[in-house]
């Protein structure tokens, strides 16, 4: 084995290695999860039920500030406003403050809608600033600087809270004084549009239903998902606020809130319905801004984290969290590897290939967060639970035709220091104005890696190596699927 050889193995064996390490974590957090599934269930039930005097014809409740804030959203931004405004809270005592960074007509459609809510005695204002500086965290920071509110509740565009958020976060908050954030799960009001709505849907179960309650639970860190959650204003300014140095802003406060020694309460139960992407570039779009922003605050707050007195469980945990969307990269990588790794093996290293690498480290590896998105479906889902899983194999061609555009965002995360926050189109019920994610060559590429995959299974059929090919195809499908529909949008 030539020295190009030896370094295409190391490459593909460290790949596949990190693979299995954090597949073998998706089978501990499915446990974390299934043992404490049931946790805080009755006593959440039990404190909200000890606080619901509080509301009865009460005027002197603690003001509440919910943020919206909002760029260029016409499609959706009369929708949250009014749902907002039509949440079970003294209205004297609840501030709606609209952070409008925009520059088209939704300024008017705003204006509009704030008017008629102020007639009918709500508390609305409109913050708009001279400039978007810091994005959607500097919209945050700037708002709080001029709200009133003693609790800040925060929905993107796309949310639609129901009547009782408030009456049910609000509760948690008061039991516990070290509380500094109510987090609520997202729904979809989408769902069924499109197979890419579906498996969307079933990928963020999965992280809501298994992963944050796994993480709650068992006293791990988890994350404020930026939207439908409430914040004690205490915490926020006690672990220094709303920092825009990465585009997950979200992720950057909850861990430097907790940290400072902030609990966090998960309410699997409450159910904030959204939009998903219905395109894919705009799901490409937000996937990017995910994996670049996880993988800024890793390099953050990682080292904080090491150096801080707590368990090294916790450390770890909080690693895998931070890093896992490495794993595109890492999928990327192997996708580029198999064909001149299994070229420049002799038959005994095909053996070892298909033996260890393959059978030992890839499959374990894939088989978790499958099953974690079965046990999800399964446990939410008890009647339908088996026509929903029917959508897994696409979830998987999905999840390996993006590992590219997110593999590259990783890329920018670990080595860039660009904060610039792209915000993901939505669409609406009206849909009145379409708004288009910036084009850029990420389809094309796909589109080769497809015909250097589809290659690669040409060559494993010439060698006999059958058992290899579905391996190399979804990966060949993945990218095909992804970069025809993404090239098909852009000539929309």
């Amino acid at each position: 084995m030539n020295l190009l050889s030896l370094l295409v193995f190391i490459l593909y064996t460290s790949c596949s290695v990190l693979l299995l390490f954090y597949g073998i974590n998706t089978y501990l957090v499915l446990y974390l999860y299934l043992r404490k599934r049931q946790a805080n269930l009755e006593s959440d039930i039990s404190t909200e039920a000890q606080f619901s005097d509080h509301f009865q014809g009460r005027e002197d409740l603690p003001v509440v500030t919910t943020q919206i804030p909002l760029y260029n959203e016409v499609n959706v931004a009369e929708r949250v406003i009014r749902a907002v405004a039509a949440m079970d809270y003294p209205l004297a005592c609840h501030e709606i403050q609209v952070l409008d960074d925009s520059d088209d007509e939704t300024c008017a459609l705003v204006d509009q809608v704030a008017a008629d809510l102020r007639e009918q005695g709500h508390w609305v204002e409109v913050f708009r600033r001279q400039d978007r500086t810091g994005y959607k965290a500097g919209a945050l920071e700037a708002g709080m600087a001029v709200s009133h509110g003693e609790y800040i509740a925060i929905f993107d565009s796309d949310f639609i809270p129901p009547a009782d958020f408030l009456r049910r976060t609000l509760a948690h908050l008061w039991a516990d004084e070290k509380c500094g954030l109510v987090q609520a799960r997202w729904d979809h009001v989408n769902q069924d549009q499109s197979w890419l709505t579906r498996v969307q849907a079933m990928g963020i179960d999965g992280h809501f239903v298994i992963e944050q309650t796994a993480r709650n639970r068992n006293g791990l860190f988890m994350n404020f998902c930026g939207t439908a959650g409430v914040w004690r204003r205490a915490a926020i300014n006690d672990s220094g606020g709303w920092q825009h140095d990465t585009v997950t802003e979200d992720l950057d406060l909850s861990y430097r809130a907790q940290m400072r020694g902030w609990r966090f309460h998960y309410l699997p139960t409450l159910l904030v319905p959204a939009e998903l992407p219905p395109t894919y570039s705009a799901f490409k779009s937000q996937q990017y801004r995910w994996a670049k922003g996880t993988l800024q605050t890793a390099r953050k707050l990682l080292p904080t984290v090491w150096r801080a007195p707590m368990p090294f469980f916790k450390k770890l945990q909080a690693t895998v969290h931070l890093t896992r969307y490495g794993l595109n990269l890492q999928m990327a990588l192997i996708a580029v590897l198999v064909l001149p790794l299994i070229l420049s093996l002799g038959e005994g290293g095909v053996w070892f290939y298909r033996s260890v690498l393959f059978i030992s480290l890839l499959i374990p590896a894939a088989i978790g967060p499958s099953l974690g998105y079965i046990v999800c479906q399964y446990s939410e889902h008890p009647d339908t639970w088996k026509r929903r899983i029917a959508f897994l194999p696409f979830l998987l061609l999905v999840g390996f035709g993006i590992c590219l555009s997110n593999g590259k965002a990783v890329l920018a995360g670990m080595f860039g220091n660009d904060s610039t926050f792209v915000r993901t189109p939505k669409s609406g019920e009206k849909s009145l104005k379409d708004y288009l994610v910036k084009r850029d060559w990420m389809p094309r590429i796909e589109m080769i890696f497809a015909a250097y995959c589809a290659i690669t299974i040409g060559v494993l059929a010439y060698l006999g190596l059958y058992g290899l090919m579905p391996f190399v195809a979804v990966y060949t499908l993945g990218f095909g699927v992804i970069g025809s529909k993404g090239l098909a949008e852009a000539r929309v």
